[in-house]
């Protein structure tokens, strides 16, 4: 039976996202998604065959806003800076989206057009085998996992508060630290190790 004409990809992804927004990875499912759209679960299945290809619809959906054109005429850990900021900016709107990204990684065009953009600037830069390698993966790595710390929980937020309730006398630098941690803001704290990871690289 032909699928009918009436919903797109974009609607169905937007409607997507928007059950992910209110409810989380557990509240997405393709009768929440149906519900969202005003149809039976079973009406949906004319347009996606499962939950995977709905996650990886949403992934692309949301990436689709990132600008991955490398800024030009710049030093390469600059143009880096610019286009990790890109991705973050649209991502943290969304926060639900990292562990989908995550899983999807390999097979979304909007995560593979990002890391193609960062290569070039890599590349560009002198980076190639193995050095380019663990740029790359140290990057994604860094991203993803700023990206997901923030999504379960500010820096200042319940977590922090309890380590820094911690006994000196058993962590002294874990209960120190995270009393401190509680005035450092969310920026300094992503573009401050971003600036340490660049910093490596360029050595």
């Amino acid at each position: 039976m032909p699928r009918p004409r009436s919903l797109t990809h974009a609607r169905l992804a937007s409607s997507a996202l928007a059950v992910l927004d209110r409810g989380g990875l557990a509240g997405l499912s393709m009768r929440a998604v149906a519900q969202e759209l005003g149809m039976s679960t079973m009406a949906l299945y004319r347009y996606v065959a499962d939950r995977e290809e709905l996650e990886r619809l949403v992934v692309e959906f949301v990436l689709a806003e990132v600008d991955t054109r490398p800024p030009p005429r710049a030093p390469w850990d600059e143009r880096v800076e610019v286009l990790v900021r890109r991705l973050r900016d649209v991502v943290s709107a969304h926060p639900e989206v990292v562990p989908l990204a995550v899983t999807h990684r390999h097979e979304t065009p909007g995560v593979l057009r990002w890391s193609e953009a960062v290569l070039s600037v890599l590349t560009e830069a002198g980076f190639d085998g193995g050095r380019r390698v663990v740029a790359l993966r140290s990057l994604l790595a860094y991203v993803i996992g700023a990206l997901q710390l923030s999504r379960l929980g500010p820096l200042s937020g319940h977590g922090t508060v309890a380590l820094s309730a911690l006994q000196p006398n058993e962590y002294p630098y874990m209960a120190q630290t995270a009393r401190q941690a509680r005035g450092v803001g969310a920026d300094e704290e992503f573009f401050g190790g971003l600036t340490a990871l660049l910093r490596g690289l360029r050595a």
